[in-house]
């Protein structure tokens, strides 16, 4: 089968087409012919060599979330799932593929309507929006800064505090062109990526929503209201500065507060439950996917330069 590897970290031209096995699934686990792959932020954090404390090596295969049809199943897994439509997260790696194995606790049918391309825009991104929104509190009547709204996991986060009945959802963007778009989709304000701009806007926010972290996150920090909350839901931008907390310390009185938060951590019955109810509401056209390009399996290096030049509204899915 054809697949993509890192050989070397860095750029995209790192990216390689290989032949490999097709992988027999193990114990607990399914094989799926892929029909569609989600590109994900991580992917292009993990190809540039960031995460190699964390025990990347090259030869890694990127992507964490495919949709396709099931054709074999190890040891202890029911046979009726094959033949279903399903989607499935691999992990931190192993999607990248024409035929990719993954645990069964971790895949999920695929409600009909929905298509293989909008499962894996949605499925990882809108679990980290929703339990992101959660782990801030979030409540109705809230005002919500979404920082780094024109990805997947943005998209979705905006569509989601809309509809719970925030009073203003504000969000940072690179252009007016995204910037509208991010309105059709539930946004209020549309701020400069410093978070400038928007006169109307609110002064502060209960909630910020932070996809990009990066070196200009504590500035941030001082767009929150007394008892605001901020959590980090990715680093597109890499680490903030190691003394970043400083700047809720300076602030002690107003009693903000930051965290961090990984789907990881969500038990997984959890994730699957809303996983179901947000691949149904998408198929009953309740959330929109928003996908960028569809490309071939084969120019996942194109994805990847793409995304790292900030070109991407939505997510880009691979074909095999």
């Amino acid at each position: 089968m054809k697949a993509i590897v890192i050989q070397t970290y860095g750029a995209p031209d790192g990216l390689a087409v290989v032949d490999l096995p097709v992988p027999a699934p193990a114990a607990g686990q399914v094989l799926i012919a892929v029909e569609a792959v989600g590109v994900g932020g991580v992917d292009a954090v993990i190809r540039s060599g960031a995460l190699a404390a964390y025990g990347f090596t090259e030869g890694h295969i990127p992507g964490g979330e495919v949709a396709g049809t099931v054709t074999a199943v190890g040891d202890g897994v029911d046979a009726s799932w094959i033949g279903r439509h399903v989607w499935a997260f691999t992990g931190t790696g192993g999607g990248y593929v024409e035929q990719a194995v993954a645990p069964v606790g971790e895949i999920l049918p695929l409600p009909s309507g929905l298509s293989a391309i909008d499962a894996v825009t949605l499925g990882s991104s809108g679990v980290v929006a929703h339990f992101g929104l959660r782990r801030a509190r979030f409540t109705p009547g809230e005002t919500v800064l979404v920082r780094g709204a024109a990805g997947s996991i943005g998209i979705t986060a905006v569509q989601l505090a809309a509809r719970a009945g925030a009073s203003a959802v504000a969000v940072t963007t690179s252009s007016a062109g995204r910037g509208e778009r991010l309105r059709g989709l539930g946004a209020t304000h549309v701020l400069e990526r410093s978070g400038e701009g928007g006169a109307d806007a609110p002064a502060g926010y209960d909630v910020i929503i932070d996809v990009v972290a990066g070196a200009h996150m504590p500035s941030f920090f001082d767009r929150l209201n007394p008892n605001g909350r901020m959590v980090a839901v990715g680093a597109v931008a890499g680490q903030p500065p190691a003394d970043f907390g400083m700047k809720i310390m300076a602030a002690f009185r107003r009693s903000l507060s930051f965290g961090a938060f990984s789907a990881a951590t969500v038990p997984p019955a959890d994730r699957r439950a809303v996983r179901a109810e947000q691949f149904a509401g998408a198929a009953r056209g309740e959330i929109e996917t928003v996908v960028h390009e569809v490309l071939p399996l084969e120019r996942a290096e194109s994805a990847h330069r793409k995304m790292d030049a900030g070109e991407v509204f939505g997510r880009i899915v691979l074909t095999p």
